[in-house]
């Protein structure tokens, strides 16, 4: 009897021992309790009831990638192409996951097919390649809300690849070529405007700076010439003062008379202008010259020598 009660301890003790079950952090072990649904089990220590209770399924709570292969897709312009999406998705309720649908995974692959095609069928060629924000919003929200009754929370969805035909490949690349030629000769025709432009400018500043250095050096000049007039005739006036001041006579006036007709005879100028009262000047000097004989420097002719006479008497 005593072997009897041991071989019962060590039977409970294998079998609570082979029961537990710890289940690791993000994630959820679904129980049943002969094949109805009991619990669910969370991160930690958890003992199962032999025989009567079972792990229905192990739920990952992390977020998990769907990458959908290429799916054939009809625009609205009827051209057809091959466009694969990826699908960012996480569970969140276990049990609506593992009782709402059957094999999850795989309806929300058909569904993200089937909406993909509805919203890329709205649209045309051009369209589509331009409006991936847009395409990928509108599938997150669908499959978002047609995944709650699976527990399934869809986070975003992203159009991986968007393959068209290859003729409309050969056009897009023509017409890329097309529009690079076109950028490239605007912006060398640009680049000789900026040029001829430039130049313009130059030119003009070099003509409004060499017109202003000429009018400068024109100012220059007569503010120069200005000058010189100036201190020639106050050294004239001041002349005057000065023999003003010291009382001169009639004669000496005369007498400058005389030097500054000296003065204009030597120079190069084939005429001589000389004014009525330096003529009347001269001319009464010269009567009052000859009439006394003062003021004449020219030396008189040398008298010829009378010839000797002969002496009769001592010659002989």
């Amino acid at each position: 009897m005593t072997y009897l009660i041991y071989a019962l301890i060590i039977v409970i003790f294998i079998l609570l021992v082979t029961n537990i079950r710890i289940v690791p952090q993000a994630t959820e072990y679904v129980i049943e309790l002969l094949g109805k649904y009991k619990t669910t089990w969370g991160a930690g220590l958890h003992v199962k009831i032999p025989f009567v209770e079972k792990i229905s399924k192990k739920i990952t709570l992390k977020e998990q990638v769907l990458d959908s292969p290429p799916q054939p897709v009809i625009t609205k312009d009827n051209v057809t192409m091959r466009i694969d999406t990826v699908v960012y998705f996480r569970i969140f309720d276990a049990k609506i996951y593992t009782y709402g649908v059957v094999n999850p995974i795989n309806a929300l692959e058909n569904l993200t097919a089937t909406t993909l095609r509805n919203i890329v069928g709205e649209l045309e060629l051009d369209g589509t390649l331009t409006s991936r924000d847009t395409i990928n919003s509108k599938m997150t929200a669908i499959l978002d809300e047609a995944t709650d009754q699976w527990g399934i929370k869809v986070t975003r969805v992203e159009l991986k690849n968007i393959i068209p035909p290859e003729e409309i490949q050969s056009a897009m690349e023509k017409q890329m070529k097309a529009e690079r030629d076109r950028r490239e000769t605007l912006l060398q025709a640009e680049g000789h405007k900026a040029a001829a432009i430039t130049r313009a400018e130059g030119d003009k500043q070099a003509m409004i700076l060499a017109a202003e250095g000429e009018r400068d050096a024109r100012i220059a000049r007569a503010e120069g010439e200005a000058k010189a007039i100036f201190l020639a005739k106050q050294a004239e006036a001041e002349g005057l003062k000065a023999l003003k001041e010291a009382g001169i006579d009639a004669a000496v006036l005369e007498l400058k008379k005389y030097e500054a007709l000296v003065n204009m005879s030597n120079g190069t100028a084939s005429k001589l202008i000389i004014p009525t009262d330096a003529v009347n000047a001269v001319t009464n000097n010269t009567i009052f010259t000859e009439s006394t004989g003062l003021g004449d420097n020219i030396k008189p002719a040398p008298k010829k020598p009378e010839p000797v006479k002969k002496d009769e008497c001592c010659d002989k």
